[in-house]
C-alpha cells in the first residue's frame, strides 16, 4: 500500500500533519480544495490549510494548538516561529463530565508473574539494594559486583543498586519526597529480595525510614546500618544478601490473571508523529487493560497543560475532578513561583520534531491514556489505590517521571518516542517508536514500532501484537533497556540543599 502523504486528524483541524517530507510547490488535495505548499516541509510537521489572521487559533486535534503570530496564508509550514501558545498561569474549571463507556470484551488473559507473600504480583524476580543516602552508593554497588559475581545470577532476574544523591542535606518536601519513593521501591513487588543499606547519621534515619514501611516482610527486607558495623561492612553485606539470595531464588512464575498489571504511560523525544501512531497505540492498550480490570498510570503534568480538561471531564466523580484541577495549577503554581512561563515545554528536539507549543505536544500526549474514565489522582510519593486509568503528580523529566511512574506500582513503562532515548527506570521501560525510521535506526533501543502506521498497516492488526508483547515482557521478556543494561532512577527535586 502506497504511503499517504499527508494526515488531517480531525474534521474541524486548519491544519494537516505532513507524513514524509513534502516540497515546496507540491500540491495537496483537502476538503475539496487543492492547497499549494508554500515552504519544504519536513515528516511530522503542519501545514496550513486555510488562511488565518493574526492572533487567530490554529487547530489541530480538533482543539486549539496556540494562535497565529503573524497573517498566515494556506500552504504555509506552521511552526514554533509563527505558533505562539495560548497558555499563561492557573484556571478556574468547570466540570462537564462525559460518561464514556469502553466497548472492550474480557478477555481472561494471563502472564506469568511473581505472586508475593501479601498477594502483590511482581512482573520481576530481583534483589535490590536501596541506600537510604547517597553517602554508601559506593558499597551498595560494590556488593553488586560481590553477589552477581558468586551467584552468576542463577535463578533470579538481576541484582541492582538504586543509587541516589539524597537522603541528607534536605529540608521539608524535599526530604519527604525522598523518603517516600524510596519507601516505595523498598516495597515493590519486582523485587524477590531488598537491602535497606544505610549509613546511620544521615537525616533519613533508618529505623525512621524502616517504620515507614509499615507491615513489611521481614524475612524479605533486610537493614544494614554501616556506622555500626564493627569491622568490615562489605563482608557483612553479603552475610545478609546470601540469606535474602536463598530465598529470593526459590520464586517460580505462574499464570496470573492481567487484571493484576499495572502499567505507567510516559512520553519523550516526542515529534509529530507521537499523537497519531504510538500514543493513540499506547491508548489503545490503555483502554484495553482497563477493561480487563487492569490499571495504567499517566504523568508528566506539564504536559497535560492544554489538554487537561480532556482528562478532568472524564474524571469519574467531582472529587476526583476537584482533585484533578488542582494537580493542574498546583503545578503551573510550582513554574510561577521559580518565575517561569507555564507553555514554555517543548524541547528543541520536540520542535524539530514537529511539535510547536505545549498545546501541541499535550494533545498528543494524553493520547496515551485512550477513553477511559479516570478513576484515581495521586500526588507525587504516592502508591496505587485504584484499578483503572490513574493520573499523577510528576514532571515531564523523563527519569524523574518514569521512576514516579515505577513508585507508584507500576510494573512496566510503556514510553512512546519520536526522537529515540536508550534510558529506563528500575522496572523494564519499554520504546515504542512512533516513526519507521527511528525504528530501523534504532533497534537496539526500540521495543515496537507504531511507525507500522504510517507504513499502510492499521490500528486493528497492530494491537494485538502489541498487547502480546507487553505481555511477554511482563512474563520475563528483557525490554531492550534492561537487555542494554540502562537502568536507573531519578528524585524531584524543589528547594534548599544544605
Amino acid at each position: 500500500m502506497e504511503q499517504a502523504a499527508f494526515l488531517k486528524i480531525n474534521p474541524a483541524d486548519s491544519v494537516v500533519v505532513c507524513l514524509r517530507a513534502m516540497a515546496k510547490g507540491e500540491v495537496i488535495d483537502i476538503d475539496g480544495k487543492q492547497v499549494e505548499l508554500l515552504q519544504d516541509t519536513p515528516a511530522g510537521h503542519k501545514v496550513l490549510i486555510n488562511d488565518a489572521a493574526e492572533g487567530q487559533d490554529i487547530i489541530k486535534y480538533g482543539y486549539p494548538i496556540g494562535h497565529a503570530r503573524q497573517d498566515l496564508k494556506a500552504g504555509e509550514w506552521v511552526n514554533e516561529n509563527n505558533l505562539k501558545t495560548n497558555l499563561s498561569g492557573t484556571l478556574e474549571y468547570e466540570y462537564k463530565p462525559v460518561d464514556e463507556k469502553l466497548k472492550i470484551a474480557k478477555e481472561n488473559r494471563t502472564f506469568k508473574g511473581y505472586v508475593r507473600k501479601n498477594g502483590d504480583v511482581g512482573v520481576r524476580n530481583e534483589i535490590w539494594i536501596v541506600p537510604t543516602v547517597g553517602c554508601v552508593n559506593g558499597i551498595a554497588e560494590e556488593l553488586v559486583k560481590r553477589l552477581t559475581a558468586e551467584t552468576g545470577l542463577k535463578d533470579i532476574d538481576a541484582i541492582h543498586a538504586w543509587h541516589h544523591n539524597y537522603g541528607c542535606s534536605q529540608l521539608s518536601e524535599d526530604h519527604e519526597n525522598t523518603r517516600k519513593v524510596l519507601r516505595d521501591i523498598v516495597l515493590h513487588p519486582n523485587a524477590g529480595a531488598v537491602l535497606v543499606l544505610s549509613l546511620g547519621c544521615e537525616n533519613n534515619q533508618p529505623e525512621d525510614f524502616m517504620a515507614m514501611l509499615g507491615d513489611y516482610d521481614k524475612e524479605r527486607i533486610k537493614l544494614l546500618v554501616t556506622q555500626r558495623v564493627e569491622g568490615d561492612e562489605l563482608e557483612e553485606g553479603m552475610k545478609v544478601l546470601r540469606e535474602l539470595y536463598a530465598i529470593a531464588r526459590e520464586d517460580k512464575r505462574e499464570d496470573v490473571p492481567v487484571s493484576k498489571l499495572r502499567v505507567g504511560l510516559k512520553c519523550g523525544g516526542s515529534d509529530g508523529f507521537s499523537g497519531i501512531t504510538a500514543n493513540p497505540l499506547v491508548g489503545e492498550f490503555s483502554d484495553w487493560l482497563v477493561a480487563q480490570g487492569g490499571t495504567s498510570v499517566l504523568t508528566e503534568v506539564p504536559e497535560m497543560f492544554g489538554a487537561e480538561t480532556i482528562l478532568m471531564n472524564r474524571c469519574e466523580t467531582p472529587e476526583l475532578f476537584n482533585q484533578t484541577v488542582s494537580l493542574i495549577n498546583n503545578f503551573k503554581n510550582y513554574f510561577l513561583s521559580h518565575g517561569e512561563p507555564v507553555g514554555e515545554n517543548p524541547s528543541p528536539g520536540n520542535k524539530a520534531g514537529g511539535i510547536s507549543t505545549l498545546e501541541d505536544k499535550a494533545l498528543g500526549c494524553t493520547q496515551k491514556c485512550g477513553r477511559a474514565p479516570v478513576s484515581g489522582v495521586m500526588e507525587y510519593g504516592d502508591r496505587l489505590q485504584n484499578h483503572g486509568l490513574n493520573l499523577l503528580s510528576a514532571p515531564g523529566n523523563d527519569l524523574v517521571a518514569s521512576t514516579a511512574l515505577a513508585s507508584c506500582g507500576c510494573h512496566i513503562v510503556l514510553f512512546t518516542t519520536g526522537r529515540g532515548t536508550p534510558f529506563g527506570t528500575f522496572v523494564p521501560t519499554m520504546k515504542i517508536a512512533t516513526n519507521p525510521t527511528l525504528a530501523k535506526n534504532k533497534p537496539n533501543w526500540v521495543d515496537f514500532s507504531a511507525g507500522q502506521l504510517v507504513e499502510g498497516r492499521t490500528m486493528q492488526e497492530i494491537v494485538p501484537e502489541f498487547i502480546d508483547k507487553v505481555l511477554a515482557v511482563a512474563s520475563g521478556e528483557k525490554a531492550r533497556n534492561e537487555m542494554n543494561g540502562y537502568r536507573e532512577i531519578s528524585i524531584f527535586k524543589n528547594g534548599v540543599t544544605l
